[in-house]
């Protein structure tokens, strides 16, 4: 998962995308980068690390221009290397640089064809550099001297066409403007907001809307599946709906676990999806539970803490803080080995032993990945004088893997894949298990909103909205297992 920005400003924009990057620091903590167009000229800065980390005053000051899109990225190659730090650059045509947040799985194809018929060399592994290098062809192959805004979304509508799977880009072209565009499917949640200046008005695109609030844009709209939209060097906004564009499916995960809960996506409101999850949760637990003997809900923090509130009041049982986070350890169910998962966990949260001691306790999370993290809360539970720990989760069984941007385990680590409620809650050591139903969750996220086809819900249906080639899983699992993440791992430390 990662975050974009892109703002079209009428004064220097560098501090501002640095803003909307540290707003979007949840979605990427790995690396950060940033491109500013200033006249004809690209000026950029990029690295490993948080944004504070990556940018220095000196780099800020040489990234001059109004024009500028920035990255948050965390890999799900799951090894970070500099040279896969985003935003990418092309140099030819008219020099391009590129943002993307997603993941193509036709992405070793393209590579291939993109060597063999297009003349263009890959020289990471990463499927962002891809399409940038498909992007830049397809503008190469427009006639005339100089782009038109047709030439730009027609290159764009041929992106579509060999492009397969999420995407959520923004792009500079030097001598033409900012760009930004959405997948077929609309996968990847990308918005689009204006505000009027003195000197005229000013665009900003972004993976999120809480990026609007902040720095005092108006939302417009989200970007429509299949939608490109450019923002030319005067300052005109043109937006094109192309005829590829699929019934609407966005990443059901984004309202689960990803997106902050002050976002709107796709018209719809995090918040609200995540307290509807809460009451959905609870009225399966009074259907199939109705003589619980739960005395306190606890949220494992920090997102399941909406879905805890309603779950309380609908229960009739107090809602308490019971686990305390350290906010500067990072996700542990992207962490390579599961012996360092483990430790994290213990170095991530700590119990308040009042909380626990002699009452059945209700945890709730948002989702179960590997069940790592909840094996080890649930012995932290107990060893804080708990008698019974329950535990909820605000989303289906995780039982396949996610292969549109968000680097999940391969399908074996999975602790829901070929094992039934049963032999999950033996396996994580919880007295009780409850999972929220998928038909349930798809209506808590929809709510009123009768206008989405659906949802892509894959890691926990395995119905992967833009189909898959086959074999392409098996080849995840060789690039995902724990085994090849630690060898690639010790590997970069060994040439480093």
């Amino acid at each position: 998962m990662c975050g974009v920005v892109g703002i079209f400003g009428r004064s220097p924009v560098a501090a501002r995308i640095y803003d909307a990057l540290t707003i979007l620091q949840h979605r990427g903590q790995d690396a950060a980068g940033m491109t500013t167009l200033d006249a004809r000229r690209m000026r950029s800065a990029r690295g490993i690390g948080l944004v504070r980390d990556v940018f220095s005053a000196s780099l800020m000051e040489g990234l001059s221009g109004d024009i500028g899109i920035g990255h948050v990225r965390y890999p799900t190659a799951g090894l970070d290397r500099p040279d896969e730090a985003q935003p990418m650059y092309v140099n030819a045509p008219w020099g391009i640089a590129l943002g993307h947040n997603g993941n193509l799985v036709n992405n070793e194809s393209l590579t291939e064809d993109l060597f063999t018929d297009d003349r263009r060399h890959v020289n990471t592994e990463s499927d962002s550099e891809v399409l940038l290098n498909v992007l830049a062809h397809e503008l190469s192959v427009k006639t005339g001297s100089r782009l038109v805004t047709a030439d730009v979304f027609s290159a764009v509508d041929n992106v579509h066409r060999r492009c397969r799977g999420a995407y959520a880009t923004v792009a500079l072209i030097a001598g033409v403007g900012l760009l930004g565009f959405r997948d077929p499917h609309g996968i990847r949640p990308i918005v689009l907001g204006h505000r009027a200046s003195d000197d005229g008005p000013e665009y900003i695109l972004s993976s999120e809307s809480v990026v609007l609030d902040i720095l005092g844009f108006d939302l417009v709209s989200d970007l429509a599946p299949g939608e490109s939209v450019l923002i030319t060097l005067d300052g005109e906004l043109h937006r094109h709906q192309s005829a590829l564009a699929k019934p609407h499916t966005p990443c059901i995960f984004e309202y689960v676990y990803f997106a902050r809960p002050d976002s709107m996506i796709d018209d719809l409101s995090v918040y609200k999806a995540r307290l509807r999850m809460g009451e959905k949760l609870a009225a399966k637990i009074l259907r199939e539970w109705p003589g619980h003997d739960i005395d306190s809900i606890i949220p494992i923090p920090d997102t399941s803490r909406t879905a805890c509130l309603p779950m309380a009041q609908m229960l009739g049982v107090k809602y308490r803080e019971g686990l305390i986070k350290n906010r500067y350890i990072g996700r542990t169910f992207i962490m390579p080995g599961q012996a360092e998962r483990a430790q994290s966990v213990r170095r991530k949260l700590n119990a308040i032993e009042l909380e626990f001691r002699n009452k059945n306790v209700l945890l709730v999370d948002d989702s179960i990945v590997r069940g790592t993290t909840s094996r080890q809360i649930i012995q932290m539970a107990r060893e804080a004088g708990a008698k019974k720990v329950y535990l909820a989760s605000a989303s289906p069984p995780v039982r396949y893997p996610n292969v549109y941007g968000i680097d999940m385990p391969d399908t074996s680590e999975l602790v829901a894949a070929g094992r039934d409620v049963n032999e999950i809650c033996q396996l994580i050591g919880a007295d009780r298990l409850i999972y929220q139903d998928l038909d349930d969750l798809e209506s808590a996220i929809r709510g009123k909103n009768k206008a989405l086809a659906g949802f892509d819900s894959s890691c926990f249906s395995g119905q992967y909205v833009t189909g898959l080639d086959d074999g392409y899983l098996d080849q995840l699992q060789r690039r995902r297992s724990d085994a090849v993440r630690m060898a690639r791992r010790q590997s970069g430390v060994a040439g480093a």
